[in-house]
């Protein structure tokens, strides 16, 4: 599939700039964070004191009457999974990028992570069904085909659920895979999904959030519109009701999203369009690594 100029510009500046972070930034805290799939073994060598006995190559020594044990190495290989919500949701922002967008940055900067690591990337979006899916390979022309879908990608729905890209996961990931799913989480009910998933794959909820999502401030009269359902209403942004109100609804809304992640067990990165992104995802990797 060929780009609009325009697209395709926008795609190489964000690869020029997903590289550079990468190169001086991620590598090393991605690789200490997220651990291969167990050990394989490398080599015999012979004996030194000091050496676990367990380790002690007992055929091999019952042939040769010489003590060697075996080596292993870990196993690095991995599986990344992106599950990214393009949702109508995720065309608002009320600073300079949309969520969306934001979410697209962190995607890319996840893939070319895991691929400067030789580690296979696979994408899904998803809205209130499977968009498109686009199955684990490595390399860099895997990235390409992901940003370009990121960026070029019309949702053919504007509705939410989450629950249904995490079962389709469950379903089609074979191989244990690390899943970031990035999105608002403006759902419900998605908490017993994301556990299922979560107990197979190493499961990350990326939570991409917004200023104005968090208050509204006194505007007079606005109209509002429903990014999914389309719904537009007039409201008096200035009335104390109104901001009581919003301000409840909101709060309403960010409490059963932190109950359902939370019951989830899955960690948690939070991250606002108007804040540096690249940050909270170094404080994670490096979390991780101390675990």
């Amino acid at each position: 599939m060929s780009l609009p100029p325009e697209l395709l510009k926008k795609v190489k500046l964000l690869e020029i700039q997903t590289r550079r972070q990468v190169n001086n930034l991620f590598i090393g805290e991605y690789h200490s964070a997220f651990k291969g799939q167990g050990m394989t073994f490398s080599e015999f060598r012979e004996y030194v004191p000091g050496d676990d006995v367990r380790l002690i190559a007992w055929p091999l020594y019952a042939r040769t009457e010489k003590v060697y044990i075996k080596k292993h190495d870990e196993e690095r290989e991995m599986t990344v999974m992106l599950a990214v919500d393009v949702s109508g949701s995720e065309d608002f922002g009320s600073q300079s990028y949309f969520k969306g967008e934001v979410a697209a940055h962190v995607s890319a900067l996840l893939s070319f992570t895991a691929v400067s690591n030789k580690d296979a990337v696979g994408l899904v979006l998803f809205s209130d069904q499977i968009e498109l899916y686009v199955p684990p390979k490595k390399g860099r022309g895997q990235c390409m085909r992901i940003l370009r879908e990121l960026y070029y990608h019309q949702p053919a729905s504007r509705g939410t659920d989450i629950s249904l890209a995490l079962d389709h996961l469950l379903a089609v990931l074979k191989k244990k895979a690390h899943v970031f799913v990035v999105s608002d989480f403006l759902d419900q009910d998605f908490e017993m999904s994301l556990r299922r998933l979560n107990k197979k794959h190493d499961t990350v909820a990326v939570v991409i959030e917004d200023q104005l999502e968090a208050e509204i401030p006194a505007l007079g009269l606005l109209d509002l519109e429903d990014s999914e359902t389309g719904e537009v209403v007039t409201v008096d942004t200035s009335s104390p009701a109104f901001q009581r109100e919003y301000k409840k609804y909101l709060n309403d809304k960010a409490a059963t999203r932190q109950s359902e992640l939370r019951r989830s067990q899955v960690d948690v990165i939070p991250i606002r369009t108007e804040k540096d992104l690249v940050t909270p995802l170094l404080n994670f990797f490096r979390r991780r690594s101390r675990r």
